[in-house]
């Protein structure tokens, strides 16, 4: 006879008759067919997604093969799903046709989804210096608020020599740089969006970019127009000048003007001229590009003219 109040748990029939196999298997990840239109983009992702060379070839490939492999996303509260993994795959189904793809659906908080988002496409070949750069800042924060540990013993060292790994040394871990470097790149997320736009097209190298960082919003503005009116990039030396110069008080547009309008060593073989020298002889609506195309084809059209006037 039971005892009074005792719980008595009944199973279901599905429950009483499930194997050991159909158990396991109700735990494991499926792949979904999800129509594009309830994929959402990972919020604030910071690798872009656009038709370049290698987007037309994978949408090529999509389109005759499909997508191969699936895309992983995490359900989201309204409805719909957000894209953890495969942004690049889903834009290029939708250019080819293609109405929904394969994706796995993972429960997953924030900080884990931000973690997988950015692992999964740091392992590109091709990678620009301002995604590089938010991707680290976005894993960091996650990490932190994961509650990653950090006083953990760096490998191969003994206990006595060895030093304290920080979260920046364990998303370098996967990629190779150290955690001076992990530090540099998201140094580079506190340049306007103008100069990291150089920074990517290598108007600006990586480390006068990284000092560049630590102007204020003014003066970085201040360098671009400094760029223009002296057409010449800051070397590393020039900018940090320009960097005590802001700690100082007096980085002014004149002061930035003279600095970076000084010879450098590598220039000192370069005719080099400002743009006020040359911006009277032309239209006003000429960008300094224009201006450098005309004065070549001026002077291809004066070296035919002096052989011209040589072989007389």
């Amino acid at each position: 006879m039971p005892r009074k109040g005792a719980n008595i748990s009944l199973s279901s029939y599905d429950d009483i008759f499930e194997t050991d196999e159909s158990r396991a298997d109700s735990h494991l990840e499926k792949v979904q067919k999800i129509p594009i239109s309830e994929l959402v983009p990972f919020k604030n992702h910071p690798f872009k997604v656009v038709d370049d060379e290698a987007m037309l070839r994978t949408t090529e490939s999509i389109a005759q093969f499909g997508v191969l492999t699936p895309l992983i996303s995490r359900p989201l509260e309204d409805g719909g799903y957000e894209i953890i993994s495969g942004h690049r795959r889903a834009h290029a189904a939708e250019a080819a046709g293609l109405i929904e793809v394969p994706v796995i659906v993972r429960d997953m908080d924030d900080a884990a989804a931000t973690v997988l988002m950015v692992d999964s496409n740091l392992q590109r070949e091709s990678i620009l210096p301002s995604e590089r750069a938010f991707a680290y800042k976005m894993k960091l924060e996650a990490m932190k608020r994961q509650g990653v540990r950090t006083d953990l013993q760096e490998k191969g060292t003994s206990a006595q020599l060895g030093r304290k790994l920080e979260t920046a040394d364990l998303i370098g871990q996967d990629t190779g740089d150290s955690r001076n470097q992990v530090r540099r790149y998201i140094c580079l997320t506190n340049l306007i969006p103008e100069l990291l736009d150089m920074v990517d097209q290598k108007q600006i190298s990586f480390n006068p970019a990284v000092e560049l960082s630590y102007l204020t919003p003014e003066e970085q503005q201040h360098v671009i127009e400094a760029m223009d009116f002296t057409q010449a990039a800051p070397s590393l030396s020039q900018v940090q000048r320009l960097k005590k110069l802001s700690q100082e008080g007096g980085c002014t547009l004149e002061a930035m003007q003279d600095i970076l309008g000084e010879v450098k060593k590598g220039d000192l073989e370069r005719v080099a001229f400002k743009s006020e020298q040359l911006r009277k002889y032309f239209p006003q609506s000429y960008s300094p590009k224009q201006m450098q195309d005309t004065i070549i084809r001026l002077l291809e059209q004066w070296k035919k003219k002096r052989q011209r006037d040589q072989e007389r």
